[in-house]
């Protein structure tokens, strides 16, 4: 069992609390000791890291990816056009290149099929480089609704409570349900609201009854309110927020996950890049209403995990970190963003007693940066400062881990 010790090391805990010189013991698989730098000591034959210079993160956590869609132009197309053993093959490779980039752990909400957890398996038992994944598989929607092309399509209660208890089946710790239309579907309106209010009661009420979390994609104010009320934890995008869905999910402790980088990217690119005209239309008129809804959740108090789409038309696995300089843009402060890619991420998943905070017991899943992020949170972006990336105690990734693992 290795121990190392991160010395006179800058500590951003997960917390919102930083230790600006600090010595951080890593025994085994776990956190043993944080202290001050002077007051706690390096356990004799340690691995000792001079820290100076240098930022001492939770691994990082990404609460919306896809990790079956590599940010392809129209990717509805290419998922339909590629056998699905290409897909996992392709998704093996974006894996390795979101955890390369410090996000330790993914919350995958829609995969093709449910070789996803085939996928996390290999990752948990060290075959594959990878985040730890906590997967829906398939999404569930209406007939024809949005998302399905990657979703379990099921009408009326019986058949929703179905279609969870399939995916439960398959290993799925998150169910996602599609209450609202969607961007890269054609013929589907993000305004209009999708499943109806007791479809979408009858599917969480048998998700949570299985102590699965619950998701749900929703753009407009009526589809977030149908899926608050039917007992949602977590509003993916929320990009249509009304006052009455904010105080609803301030009331029922729904989380928002914003996605703001799905919207950007997918507007910016455009036609130009060879986004479909219907998805860059849509887009492009919700890009500002969806920094509203953002700064309206953050006045209502409302509880924000990161999440970024990852997957969709140019935003890239392993291009992360370009949803916390779009959340600091918005009002954010780096440390707020860092807590809702750590702690906050971690309790909306669900393993906010094992990761997410730099604290004696947790897990040691930690991030090894160069400068400090919180003074500039674009410094996350940038692979070569990423010194090194240790899951569960293990260097996985950075020229920190090349060296010890050599």
């Amino acid at each position: 069992m290795t121990t190392y010790a991160f010395q006179h090391v800058r500590v951003a805990d997960g917390l919102g609390r930083t230790l600006p010189r600090a010595t951080v013991i890593v025994k085994g698989e776990r956190i043993a000791a944080v202290g001050h730098a002077g007051q706690l000591a390096a356990p004799r034959g340690a691995v000792r890291i001079d820290g100076r210079g240098l930022t001492l993160l939770p691994g990082l956590m990404d609460c919306h990816v896809h990790l079956c869609l590599g940010g392809d132009a129209d990717v509805v197309q290419t998922v339909q056009q590629d056998d699905p053993a290409l897909t996992l093959l392709k998704a093996v490779r974006y894996a390795r290149r979101t955890v390369e980039a410090g996000f330790t752990t993914v919350r995958d909400v829609g995969f093709r099929d449910h070789s996803i957890f085939q996928l996390k398996l290999a990752i948990e038992s060290g075959l594959l480089p990878g985040p730890r994944i906590a997967a829906a598989g398939r999404v569930i929607c209406m007939t024809h609704g949005h998302a399905s092309f990657i979703g379990q399509e099921a009408d009326g209660p019986d058949a929703v409570v179905a279609a969870v208890r399939a995916q439960l089946d398959a290993g799925a710790e998150v169910i996602k349900f599609i209450a609202s239309g969607g961007v890269l579907t054609p013929g589907t309106s993000p305004d209009s609201a999708q499943m109806t209010p007791e479809e979408l009661s009858a599917g969480m009420t048998a998700a949570r009854r299985a102590g699965c979390r619950v998701a749900a994609h929703a753009h407009s104010a009526q589809g977030m309110k149908n899926a608050i009320r039917a007992g949602a934890h977590s509003i993916e995008h929320a990009t249509l927020m009304d006052e009455e869905a904010a105080s609803l999910m301030k009331t029922h402790g729904a989380v928002m996950v914003p996605t703001l980088s799905a919207l950007a990217t997918t507007a910016s690119c455009g036609l130009a890049g060879g986004v479909p005209e219907t998805a860059v239309a849509k887009a492009k008129a919700m890009v500002t209403r969806h920094k509203r809804s953002f700064k309206m959740a953050r006045r209502a108090g409302i509880a924000i995990a990161m999440g970024t789409d990852a997957g969709t038309p140019f935003n890239f696995h392993g291009e992360n970190a370009q949803e916390l300089e779009r959340m600091v843009a918005l009002g954010m402060t780096p440390m707020d963003a860092l807590v809702a890619a750590t702690s906050a991420a971690a309790r909306l998943i669900g393993i906010g007693d094992r990761v997410g905070t730099i604290e004696a017991g947790k897990l040691a899943d930690l991030v090894l940066v160069r400068g400090n992020p919180l003074s500039r949170i674009t410094l996350l972006q940038d692979r070569k400062r990423i010194v090194g990336v240790m899951q569960a105690g293990k260097w996985v990734s950075g020229p920190l881990a090349a060296s010890v693992n050599r």
